[in-house]
């Protein structure tokens, strides 16, 4: 059974360290040192030959668990030197005593400006979760130069910048090599910026008893690549294309050809058993001399799609679609089906233009443009909190939502949201969304409930993407993923 990793927003971690402070006897510093030494095995483990240590603190408790491992370090014999801005030492209660501490044992202390280079490993410890604003002078400049240090940085909770529960780096933000979270993993690590400073990602429990976290409900959830053994499981031996379901795909407008013919191949590649297209007349031999598989049809009027729809177990809508008057025809027409819908592209921006409607049994898959057309906001607004906006999207039109981007989220009404641990820069090119559209589609015809389809068929995608981009990342084309759908979708099959 896959278990998902769950996560939690700033409200919910604090709530959470107190429930533990209080059942460990009440003192929070109890909780600083088990963070101070658990970053300090992580940091031996991580890097055993460090001698050169630098620990760069804040005011608060973030400071303090800097403090603690300072303390430790150098009583394993290491040169440790703590760093703080002028007339910035350790202001929180637990912070000063941790200093005391680290003091109390000949550790010594430097002002920045400094140098951070001449050390084998830097440790952020100078935010922690409750930063939500652009830092000021001086203490961006010092953010500044820890990611332009040149060695390892590990950051503690959260590299310093970052929003650890919208995922938002204001400006200046530390890049760290390794971030090591305590007790409970941080909603905004996972999705957004934060992607491009966490670096690699770790939890320390802390032996907090279960009984502090029982209580919570996550804010979301992590789906990583072993789920796609858990829900693609092999077919039985005994099966007929008609259970693997049949997927109608709708697009490719005059110059859009390759669109709508990506997202059919990937419908076959995900296990599709029948796949059809609804396109432009000039488009069937080439999708034919392509895909011989696909039954392309040209579809010039609605009079000619009509006829397709009772048939189709799911909805393709979108790659390729246009937005004139054909667009709008078979839009309109695709709506009125009672199957499925998988919406994209040129399909949600005909949608965002249109009055707000219960979509029902659909999925919508918007880049973050696309939702801030459909929201009406900018793609700034949608980008500052993810997880709020896929949500807000689900509610609207009543559907299940992946907003596609560096840590895709999907979402759905009444439902925890998911964000996909897959994917890579290199999948920033036109057509990626058009397979994604396919993939999902071949999902719901296979009978996966709405929900699963888009995190699995998400996860799918991003999963073939960071396989084919073992060549390199950058000139990597959607084409490239189709291989690599066919082997991740029999993850039990040995392919």
């Amino acid at each position: 059974m896959y278990t998902p990793l769950d996560l939690y927003d700033t409200a919910a971690a604090r709530m959470i360290d107190a429930q533990a402070t209080a059942l460990l006897g009440g003192d929070s510093y109890v909780l600083m040192q088990r963070a101070g030494l658990a970053a300090w095995q992580v940091l031996l483990e991580r890097w055993p030959q460090a001698r050169r240590i630098v620990v760069v603190c804040g005011t608060g408790n973030n400071g303090g668990d800097g403090y603690v491992l300072a303390r430790l370090a150098h009583r394993a014999g290491r040169r440790v030197t703590v760093v703080h801005l002028p007339e910035q030492g350790p202001e929180s209660e637990l912070a000063q005593r941790a200093c005391t501490d680290y003091l109390a044992v000949g550790g010594a202390v430097e002002l920045f400006p400094c140098v951070l280079a001449d050390a084998d490993v830097v440790v952020d410890a100078l935010f922690g979760i409750g930063l939500n604003r652009a830092p000021g002078e001086p203490i961006s400049t010092l953010i500044a130069a820890l990611s332009d240090c040149g060695v390892p940085v590990m950051a503690l909770d959260v590299p310093s910048g970052v929003d650890a529960e919208h995922g938002v780096a204001f400006g200046a933000a530390v890049k760290a090599t390794l971030t090591l979270q305590f007790i409970v993993p941080h909603l905004g690590l996972y999705t957004g910026d934060a992607l491009e400073y966490v670096g690699q990602r770790e939890i320390a429990r802390l032996d907090v008893p279960a009984s502090a976290i029982a209580a919570m409900t996550p804010r979301a959830q992590a789906w990583s690549a072993d789920a796609l053994a858990h829900y693609l499981r092999p077919r039985r031996r005994n099966t007929h294309k008609g259970e693997s379901g049949r997927v109608l795909c709708i697009g490719g407008n005059e110059g859009s050809g390759g669109a709508i013919m990506l997202a059919a191949e990937a419908a076959l590649r995900s296990g599709a058993g029948l796949v059809q297209v609804a396109t432009r007349a000039g488009h069937v031999a080439p999708l034919l001399a392509r895909c011989p598989e696909a039954m392309a049809r040209a579809v010039e009027s609605a009079g000619a799609l009509l006829p397709l729809l009772p048939a189709a177990d799911v909805l393709a809508l979108g790659p390729g679609l246009g937005q004139d008057d054909w667009a709008r025809t078979l839009w309109h027409h695709a709506l009125q089906a009672t199957c499925p819908r998988v919406i994209d592209a040129d399909a949600l921006n005909l949608l965002a233009a249109a009055a707000a409607q219960d979509l029902g049994q659909a999925i919508l898959t918007p880049h973050p443009g696309e939702a801030g057309r459909l929201l009406g906001l900018s793609t700034a607004q949608v980008q500052h909190d993810r997880v709020a906006t896929a949500e807000a999207l689900a509610h609207r039109f009543n559907a299940v939502v992946v907003l596609k981007g560096a840590g895709t989220v999907v979402a759905a009404p009444g439902r925890v949201p998911r964000i996909v641990g897959a994917g890579n820069p290199g999948m920033a090119v036109g057509g990626m969304g058009d397979l994604l559209t396919g993939v999902i589609a071949a999902l719901v015809a296979q009978k996966h409930a709405l929900f699963d389809a888009a995190v699995v068929g998400a996860l799918l995608h991003g999963c073939a993407g960071d396989s084919a981009a073992a060549l390199g990342e950058r000139g990597l084309l959607p084409s490239d993923l189709l291989p690599e759908l066919r082997r991740l979708a029999n993850p039990g099959d040995g392919l």
